[in-house]
Parts: structure tokens; sequence; C-alpha cells
């Protein structure tokens, strides 16, 4: 498929939205992937929090904030593809990934994607309020309703505003982003593959009506190394809102490595 998409200077062809390489070398690259219609400002301020041993590196996928002229992908196929060939250079350093709802989604395809390439596997892959892959969704396709339906769903999730709801000519600008979004995650067909050799942490809000923490624990069917899951307060955006809690377990399951996270007395 051929895409007319531009390259903005920064790292991973402008799929990274972060600074220049440090000259010191990071202990773990940890790669955070975004839920369906965000961008990379929703890991603002995890640096901070992470420390100078962790680089995190937020994923700017096409279609918002800086690359809101370059198509969406509506699959998730050809959209792990480019970014498995994007992040080649970046996996030079021990990495993670994390991703958060769809972002989990595309990190786990991402991860299967490299390794059909023979690359590194990642030290760990965390998994925060996905759908566990091979699990029948039970909400109904959006991606191709009406615009009210769209925002209704939006609304009920609780990931944006209600002043960016409420403003039609911005709303106009975001739900091209947000329905290819909704579509890579609703014609999304899981293939059977032989379980990750990485661990894999999840995260699941207690009040998440959307992907509850029973629907989140088949994670651990994807993994032949350590699964741990975290169960945390609050719903679908649990990240933001419980974001301390979240970071304080990342940190520590990236400080005893990822070969020791099933151990971990987390």
């Amino acid at each position: 498929m051929n895409r007319l998409t531009t390259h903005p200077a920064g790292r991973a062809q402008g799929w990274l939205a972060v600074p220049p390489r440090r000259r010191a070398v990071p202990a773990v690259r940890l790669i955070c992937l975004p839920y369906a219609g965000g961008g990379s400002s929703a890991y603002t301020g995890w640096q901070e929090l992470l420390g100078a041993d962790v680089e995190v590196c937020p994923v700017e996928l096409p279609g918002r904030q800086s690359r809101w002229r370059d198509p969406a992908y509506t699959q998730v196929g050809p959209l792990v593809e480019v970014l498995a060939s994007a992040l080649a250079g970046e996996l030079d350093v021990p990495y993670a990934l994390f991703g958060h709802s769809m972002g989990a989604l595309v990190a786990f395809e991402l991860v299967r994607e490299l390794r059909r390439r023979g690359a590194p596997p990642p030290r760990i892959l965390f998994a925060a309020g996905g759908l566990a892959p091979g699990l029948r969704r039970t909400s109904p396709n959006i991606h191709d309703q009406p615009d009210a339906i769209v925002v209704d769903r939006l609304r009920k999730l609780g990931g944006i505003d209600e002043e960016i709801l409420a403003e039609p000519e911005l709303l106009e600008l975001l739900l091209p982003a947000i329905r290819a979004d909704f579509s890579v995650c609703e014609t999304y067909e899981y293939a059977p593959e032989p379980p990750l050799t990485c661990p894999i942490v999840a995260f699941a809000g207690d009040r998440d009506e959307d992907v509850p923490p029973e629907r989140v624990a088949p994670w651990r069917e994807h993994t032949s190394a350590g699964f741990a899951l975290h169960v945390l307060p609050g719903g679908h955006f649990f990240p933001m809102t419980s974001r301390g809690a979240l970071l304080r377990t990342v940190r520590a399951v990236l400080a005893v490595g990822g070969s020791m996270a099933a151990g971990c007395p987390l």
C-alpha cells in the first residue's frame, strides 16, 4: 500500500517524539504506544518520574499532534510493519514496550513482527487496559458510524476532555484519526503464534467497564516467561488517574530486569 507521508525531524523517522540521543546510554529504552485517539502527549511527565536510567520514548502515530497531516493507519498489520522498520535503529540497547488500550494491541503485534524479523525481544511488555489477544470484543463497532455515535463512545470512555467534545471544529480535526484507531482495534483478527519469550506485566482498572480485569488476565497465555497482573483504582483511563502507582510498578519491574519479573515482589 502506497502512503504519502512526511518524516518530521527526530528519532525513528519522526515516529518517536523524543529528543536526540543522549551521550549516556540508558539502562533501558521504554517505547510507549498510546490509546485510540491519543498521541505522544499521553506520556508527558513519565521521563521525570521514571528517572534518568530509563529513556521514555513515546510513539507519535500518524494523524495526530506533530504528524496530523499524515494519514492514520486503519489496520494493525501495515502499522506494525512500518513501525518495526522505523524502530530498527532504536533496539541497540535493552528495551521494553508499554501500551495502553489500543497501544497494548499494537505493542503485542509489534513484538511478534520484530520476532519474525529476527530482532532482539524486549526486556518486558507492559499491557495496560488492553483486551487480551484472542478474546472476542463485546462492544459494537463504531469506526464507520455517524459522528454522534463516535463522540458518545468517547464520552463514555472518558479519554477526551468534555471541552474538546463540545468544540465542533476541533472534533472535525481529531475524528479521522480516532476513527482510524477504532478501526485498528475493530478489524483486528488474532492469528495464533508461539507465545512471546519476554515477560508480560498487565494492568487493569478496577472500575474499567470496557476492559475489566478478567478480560486482561488472559494475557498470561501469550508468554512463555513471567506474567503478573496488577489491578489499580480507576476506569479505562486509570494510567492517568493512578499514574503514580502504575509508574512505581513499571520502575520496579524494569529495575529487576525482565528475566526476573515473574518473581518480582510487586
